[in-house]
């Protein structure tokens, strides 16, 4: 790795980078989440009032003009100021298991991963305008191209593939991408829409070719990986996983 962000007291399995791309929030199973200056790696911020959370900080996404955060665990989904770290509305309940949200390009939408479905709602109403299955067993992860066109998913460990979404029918697009041999519990898609970074609990970041949907590298970790996202310039991904690190390759 070039550089680590140490602060978590447990695994970290959640980052995101703030739209302002000088700042990520990650979110650990040690229930808190951390706001970090991206230049010095100094830790900006601590928030434990996340610890309402029913279980452990599953994913965070921030909605793409940054004045929201929707954290997730496995009860439900919530949604905070980033001005006042404050709680908006009441949580959106989704029935099952929650594993990952991800907003749409245009902060219209909401993906979210759940065990036995993948969800879409409308970021304003709350209401939910789609479902369906994406896996047999669990959806695991969630990502958007940059013109909101595919959604990507990832299973778990009984088909640990990417599929591919059409976001206008909901209907997959190709065939499943192979690679992974355990739960997918990250991806990230590059600023210029060309690649795909998928992180496993195999211990292994995957870099995909999204048009040819093809491996191009893999970055070998010594732990499970349950996080990933891209730099600003699209150059270096920071991954994170059980020993408690954020790498960045």
């Amino acid at each position: 790795p070039i550089r680590t962000f140490e602060d978590h007291e447990h695994t970290v399995n959640a980052v995101a980078v703030f739209p302002d791309r000088r700042r990520m929030v990650t979110g650990s199973w040690d229930k808190t989440l951390r706001l970090w200056d991206l230049e010095t790696g100094v830790v900006l911020k601590t928030m434990e009032g996340h610890s309402t959370h029913f279980g452990d900080i599953s994913s965070v996404d921030f909605s793409p003009d940054g004045t929201v955060l929707a954290t997730t665990s496995y009860d439900d989904i919530k949604l905070w100021c980033t001005k006042t770290w404050q709680m908006q509305g009441d949580p959106i309940d989704c029935g099952n298991y929650v594993h990952c949200v991800r907003y749409s390009p245009s902060g219209e939408l909401l993906a979210i991963a759940a065990s036995d479905n993948i969800q879409i709602y409308n970021s304003g109403t709350r209401k939910r305008v789609a479902s369906f299955e994406g896996y047999t067993g669990s959806n695991r992860s969630l990502a958007w191209t940059p013109d909101g066109t595919r959604l990507l998913s990832g299973g778990d460990g009984d088909d640990p593939t990417i599929r591919e979404w059409d976001s206008s029918t909901w209907q997959q697009v190709g065939h499943p991408w192979k690679g992974h041999t355990d739960d997918i519990w990250a991806i990230a898609i590059d600023p210029t829409g060309m690649f795909v970074a998928s992180a496993s609990e195999d211990c292994h970041v995957r870099l995909w070719g999204l048009s040819d949907r093809q491996t191009v590298d893999i970055f070998e970790h010594s732990s499970s990986q349950y996080s990933v996202t891209f730099s600003v310039d699209g150059r270096h991904i920071l991954s994170g996983g059980d020993n408690r690190e954020i790498s960045e390759w």
